[in-house]
């Protein structure tokens, strides 16, 4: 083996343990801050099996961590955007999106406490519409809006802004039908004044009938 040869593949292996720490730091990082926002970070790094020069370098703060983790799971969420387009109207797609994030926001209560401590000095979960929420918003309000189910003219900073009321339910009340009651008002929002008129699809009206319900 040549020379250049043999560091190439010690670098491709240096890579590949630092891309695995990376990943279990995250992975670890997401239990710890989902049960407790304040988890100390030096936990994190143990039970990941990481040294601290290691996580700093990967994470130099609470607020870096925080962050991508977050990211990572809203990947998740936003990633069926497309999925429910697929399958069915743009407007239910839409409505049913905005069920699953709600579900997330509750799941993740701890993730979603820890996020508002690391950005209170950046604007808040109102900056955060950004990233994968931003393109599957995108997505879902223009396929809306070609189809005439909402009005023209909304950005994904509007929807952000609009559903912002979500991250203050208390995931361990009776958080399903006070959920399902601002997300309807928000869908109301959105449809007026749409090209399409004429108000909900029957579908959706038996949808919204059982979710309240529920």
């Amino acid at each position: 083996m040549r020379p250049e040869e043999g560091r190439a593949r010690e670098e491709a292996t240096l890579r590949s343990d630092a891309q695995r720490n990376r990943e279990r730091i995250l992975e670890v990082a997401l239990v710890e801050l989902t049960r407790a926002a304040d988890a100390p970070l030096s936990v994190i790094a143990k039970k990941a099996c990481v040294g601290q020069g290691t996580f700093y370098r990967n994470f130099p703060n609470r607020e870096a961590l925080v962050l991508e983790v977050y990211r990572y799971e809203m990947q998740q969420v936003a990633d069926t955007a497309a999925q429910l387009l697929r399958t069915r109207a743009p407007d239910l797609a839409l409505r049913e999106w905005m069920d699953r994030l709600a579900q997330y926001a509750m799941a993740k209560a701890g993730l979603a406490a820890a996020l508002r401590k690391a950005t209170s000095d950046h604007g808040g979960l109102a900056q955060l519409g950004h990233g994968p929420v931003t393109q599957a918003v995108t997505l879902l309000l223009n396929a809306n809006e070609k189809a005439g189910t909402i009005r023209p003219g909304l950005t994904p900073d509007d929807f952000v802004l609009a559903i912002a009321g979500l991250w203050q339910l208390d995931p361990r009340g009776d958080w399903q039908p006070r959920a399902a009651r601002l997300l309807d008002l928000v869908m109301d929002g959105l449809r007026a004044g749409a090209r399409g008129a004429g108000g909900p699809t029957t579908d959706e009206s038996e949808a919204d009938g059982s979710r309240r319900e529920r």
